[in-house]
């Protein structure tokens, strides 16, 4: 689920944080980033249990109206096709996503369920529901399509869900277009005979990730001094309190990356960086740092300073 530029991301976050030279710090935001890791997927999890609720909560409020002392014949015989959704019913029945909400005590939409009343109304407004209701017969497939629909045009934008996103945990936001990209990606290649595990990646791609984050937060703040004598040398033209913060700690990083993960190619290494730069840095940071970074690789090539080893070699 994780890819590595998000884990990239965290790290930085941290480094930042700590300001970089607070080294009786390193433990804490060790931690930081492991937790931070782990409530990504938690977030994933909340994600796919929201729509759950949803449909929960549709039937519950069907069932409401249709026993009401005077009903009207509407709402004694209720279109039923949204409840009866079948890739719907089917995430409601998964054990597997159960389990790991009730392992993770992650009780959010039964404690704050004024955010499933939100969604829910939201998408009974929206004209996609409307279509989808008016529509005839549908198969899985054409059900399916509009649990990504609602989720797409619904769900993940609702500004009310956003901000208790925000409110409850921070690092969420960073997280959520990853998250929301890892729902849709799963919704849509859900099939009748899919197990319950499809809907449950592993939050790491292979052992290699998931120990890459810690490391690279320890051997960029250990190499810390030795880091920044890189980066004055090769920046003569700036004073180091004239480099923002944030690119400094992304130079530091992929200096680290080229010296300490032998592995990584060179070439992943500064794309990664330039692209997290765009994002969290000043709109003409990742020039510079392509600048200092491709200096940096110049210098260490002719030194024979950089021991790329197997897909980490530079070409």
């Amino acid at each position: 689920m994780l890819n590595r530029r998000h884990i990239r991301v965290k790290v930085m976050q941290s480094i930042y944080a700590m300001g970089c030279t607070m080294q009786n710090s390193l433990p804490q935001e060790e931690k930081f980033v492991k937790e931070s890791i782990k409530e990504s997927y938690s977030l994933y999890l909340l994600m796919l249990d929201l729509m759950v609720e949803v449909h929960a909560f549709a039937k519950a409020h069907q069932e409401k109206h249709s026993k009401k002392i005077l009903a009207t014949e509407i709402e004694k015989n209720p279109n039923t096709k949204f409840i009866e959704n079948q890739a719907l019913v089917k995430m409601a029945s998964n054990t597997m996503l159960q389990d790991e909400l009730e392992k993770r005590k992650l009780k959010n939409w039964r404690l704050d369920d004024e955010y499933v009343a939100i969604i829910f109304n939201a998408m009974v407004e929206s004209s996609a529901y409307e279509a989808y209701m008016d529509a005839g017969e549908t198969t899985f497939k054409e059900d399916r399509a509009f649990v990504v629909q609602f989720y797409t045009e619904v769900l993940a934008p609702n500004d009310k869900l956003y901000d208790y996103l925000e409110d409850k945990r921070l690092t969420w936001l960073d997280d959520l277009p990853l998250v929301n990209m890892t729902v849709l990606k799963r919704l849509q290649k859900m099939k009748p005979s899919s197990p319950e595990s499809s809907l449950l990646p592993e939050l790491f791609k292979n052992e290699d990730d998931k120990v890459f984050g810690p490391e690279l937060l320890s051997k960029t703040v250990g190499n810390d001094e030795f880091l920044t004598e890189e980066i004055t040398k090769n920046t003569p033209n700036w004073d180091k309190e004239r480099i923002a913060d944030v690119d400094m700690v992304l130079i530091k990083m992929a200096l680290c990356e080229f010296l300490k993960f032998p592995s990584i190619p060179v070439k992943a290494t500064i794309n990664e960086y330039l692209e997290i730069a765009k994002e969290y840095s000043t709109p003409k940071s990742s020039i510079f740092i392509n600048g200092v970074l491709d200096k940096l690789v110049k210098e260490y090539s002719k030194n024979n300073t950089l021991k790329k080893t197997g897909r980490g070699l530079q070409e």
